[in-house]
């Protein structure tokens, strides 16, 4: 947990008031980061879906991992970026939110699936990348990574409706 101090430290930034205290700030930074994660999750959901065993019109899972592979980075960059904005607009309240902290650990499982995909599964593609369906390995990687994604962005959702506001 991070220290209290800190939190309230961050919260003090001129930067955390500006955006608590613009009228717009805050909205447009929340729909930034809504689209971001939205790129993200469905530049997942497409090379998932294709790990799962549904034919892609590129059929070539390696393909389709790398063409999709930077918009997913660039696109979580955003995300970082935004949600770390939101972040220090209250931090106290955020780092006390149960599922805030449940979301960011659901997205460190959800790095670590992608990691344990890239030393499994994808370092064999050449083996499996036009079989239907895939191996078993890159299978679990892609449903294990749609229920983390997806709990990912419930969990976003459901910390609207818990956070206690502190202005």
């Amino acid at each position: 947990m991070i220290d209290q101090a800190i939190l309230q430290q961050i919260y003090d930034l001129s930067l955390s008031s500006s955006i608590r205290e613009n009228v717009n700030a805050f909205p447009l930074i929340e729909s930034l980061h809504v689209l971001a994660i939205t790129l993200v999750f469905g530049t997942i959901l497409i090379v998932d879906l294709r790990l799962l065993g549904f034919a892609s019109y590129r059929g070539s899972a390696a393909t389709l991992i790398a063409e999709l592979l930077p918009y997913t980075w660039i696109a979580f960059v955003v995300a970082v970026i935004t949600g770390g904005l939101l972040f220090i607009s209250n931090a106290v309240a955020y780092a006390n939110n149960t599922q805030f902290l449940l979301k960011l650990v659901a997205i460190a499982i959800a790095g670590l699936n992608m990691m344990w995909f890239h030393s499994t599964a994808y370092r064999r593609i050449a083996d499996w990348d036009a079989d239907m369906p895939p191996p078993a390995a890159a299978r679990f990687a892609g449903i294990s990574s749609l229920i983390v994604w997806t709990l990912v962005i419930c969990l976003g959702r459901w910390i609207g409706f818990t956070l206690e506001l502190i202005f």
